[in-house]
């Protein structure tokens, strides 16, 4: 999809329209407003203070959930009298290439981005925020083959993981428990043998300068197999504004040298970084049931072959432990610590269900 330019505004300095009846008030302001023909099939007026101002028809008022599609018009459709919807006041208004950066005046739901590009040979301006165009989907069919041809796969989230991949399209079964470090792991004979951290572009920046970063793939190293997944491309890296591109990628350049067992992966969207992680924990499985054959065969441990010693997985939550002590007939409360006999008595049932 090629890109070309917005148009060129006037030179002069940020400013609504005079055609406003109740005018700016103390500042450029964005604008949205009832489009008044009832025809259109766009119902919204969007008008950003960028030299004498431009105006555009839009599907909706803020793009939450999708990137919106926008048409620009002449000055002259804005209204002499607008329905005004929505007036906000304007931190900056700045043309960047082919597009126009907007930062408003208030503490969420401030940042986006009209985006002039083509689409289908024709030339089209999409509203954009961080969050739409994190969520925008790659223009790939994903594969629905099982991975190493696995029927399903057990994956563990992280209790505390926000928005949580769900693996829909794959044969996956999650269950949630609070992992030592990363957000997804896999778990072979009550040993955890990988995990993949999850990041997005800003959570990746900030955590590398805070020095987070660092400690994390520390933690992870000492794992049999682990990975990081980034949820962006990294071409995006050297498109940051509020620190030294070059800085961040060295920095990265450099954890990936100090600790190489643990590959840095960039992936384009939210929904490639997911069938990353489901294809990387199915590969580790596979590693792991051919990986103890071969270590018996040769008679020596996994240290003395240069592989770390898979730590225990993580037990179960009190959740899970109420659930089954409900099925198999144990009265336990609705809320608060388990009693000790009852996560004995789930213990015991394990060890009963336990292979000779």
């Amino acid at each position: 999809m090629a890109s070309t330019a917005p148009p060129s505004p006037a030179a002069g300095p940020m400013s609504v329209s005079a055609k406003d009846p109740d005018g700016p008030r103390g500042g450029p302001e964005l604008l949205i407003a009832r489009n008044p023909d009832p025809d259109s099939r766009l119902p919204y007026l969007l008008r950003i203070p960028l030299g004498a101002g431009l105006v555009f028809r839009t599907s909706g008022m803020w793009p939450r959930t999708k990137a919106l599609y926008c048409y620009p018009v002449d000055d002259a459709e804005w209204p002499v009298a607008p329905d005004i919807l929505q007036r906000v006041g304007v931190r900056s208004c700045a043309r960047r290439g082919g597009a126009i950066d907007i930062v408003l005046d208030r503490g969420r739901e401030n940042r986006s981005q009209l985006v002039f590009t083509t689409a289908r040979g024709r030339e089209a301006v999409f509203w954009q925020s961080a969050r739409t165009r994190k969520q925008a989907r790659p223009n790939v069919a994903l594969p629905t083959a099982r991975a190493a041809g696995i029927a399903e796969l057990e994956i563990i989230v992280d209790s505390h993981e926000r928005y949580a991949y769900h693996f829909a399209g794959q044969q996956v079964r999650t269950t949630q428990r609070a992992l030592p470090c990363g957000d997804y792991g896999l778990s072979v004979d009550s040993r955890l043998v990988a995990v993949v951290e999850r990041k997005s572009l800003p959570d990746l920046v900030s955590s590398l300068v805070n020095g987070t970063l660092r400690y994390a793939l520390g933690e992870l190293a000492a794992l049999p197999r682990a990975a990081v997944v980034v949820e962006e491309r990294y071409s995006q890296l050297f498109k940051l504004d509020r620190i030294r591109p070059a800085l961040v990628a060295d920095g990265l350049a450099e954890l990936q040298v100090r600790w190489p067992g643990v590959p840095i992966v960039f992936c384009e969207a939210r929904q490639l970084a997911e069938e990353w992680t489901y294809r990387y924990l199915a590969a580790a499985r596979a590693w792991a049931d051919a990986e103890k054959p071969a270590v018996d065969r040769i008679g020596m441990t996994p240290s003395e072959l240069g592989t770390a010693t898979a730590p225990d997985a993580p037990g179960p939550s009190t959740g899970e432990v109420r659930s089954w002590a409900r099925a198999a007939g144990h009265p336990v409360s609705d809320r608060g610590r388990l009693r000790p006999e009852i996560w004995q008595a789930w213990r015991d049932a394990q060890s009963q269900q336990a292979p000779p």
